[in-house]
């Protein structure tokens, strides 16, 4: 199974050193700075081989000039977004393989928060590392991309099996469940999921990874279906399911 180590960076990024010890070879996903990943590296004696971007914005770049010269490390990331990320050396797109030692990863297209936005999914040991594009609870901005774009990716990404972990980018859970719970305040799972995390986050503890099969019955941007939901944003019973969601996205979008 690959060894993961989460990171927490600036004031709420999680950044995601991951270690296959059969092959011998190191990653680090979304690295915000370089120096929390430099000081883990050196506790742990490991070498850093990869830098997986999901993205191009700064709070995932930033480190990635820096630990590039620190290490000769090889950075991956959209060919599309090629001008965009710092020190590129492998650009993929969807549907390649990445290896790291003996593990595997499935590079998935998904667009919305940015255009070049993609995730990295293991297989082997079901973990998710989808950046900004699925939060526990929520989903991110769409900056550049449109509703339906996005909604699409989730489509992809909830399609893969339940006990996918998801390994996200960012610490919005508790801020995400408080407006899940305007939707659908009568969700027995999204009830039981906010006490854990106010449980989590009183003790200053990441509240991830989450689980594809928890966030299927407590994330409303991945449950456009319901029909609680749906009423709650006041959309037809016929209405697409991807208008529903921009809907839900435009009332977070303003939530305060």
């Amino acid at each position: 199974m690959l060894e993961i180590v989460i990171l927490p960076a600036l004031s709420d990024n999680y950044i995601y050193l991951l270690r296959d010890s059969a092959g011998n070879k190191t990653a680090v996903v979304d690295p915000a700075e370089a120096e929390p990943v430099l000081r883990a590296l050196q506790d742990r004696d490991w070498h850093l081989d990869y830098v997986f971007n999901t993205h191009h914005h700064g709070d995932h770049v930033g480190g990635n000039l820096a630990l590039k010269q620190a290490t000769a490390c090889k950075i991956v990331a959209a060919a599309s977004d090629r001008s965009r990320i710092p020190g590129l050396d492998i650009g993929v797109a969807d549907g390649d393989k990445v290896a790291l030692g003996q593990q595997l990863f499935q590079v998935l297209a998904a667009p919305g928060h940015t255009l070049g936005h993609i995730a990295f999914y293991a297989a082997d040991s079901r973990a998710l590392f989808c950046g900004d594009t699925l939060f526990s609870l929520g989903c991110g901005r769409l900056f550049e991309g449109t509703a339906e774009q996005m909604w699409q990716s989730l489509q992809t990404l909830k399609a893969l099996p339940g006990d996918t972990r998801i390994y996200c980018a960012h610490e919005y859970t508790q801020a995400n469940g408080r407006f899940a719970l305007t939707l659908e305040a009568d969700n027995p799972d999204l009830q039981r999921r906010m006490a854990e995390v106010t449980g989590l986050r009183e003790k200053n503890l990441p509240t991830l990874p989450s689980t594809m099969a928890d966030e299927l019955k407590t994330n409303p941007f991945l449950r456009e279906h319901s029909p609680s939901l749906r009423q709650a944003v006041a959309a037809d019973p016929s209405e697409p399911p991807a208008r529903v969601f921009a809907k839900i996205r435009l009332l977070k979008d303003h939530f305060r």
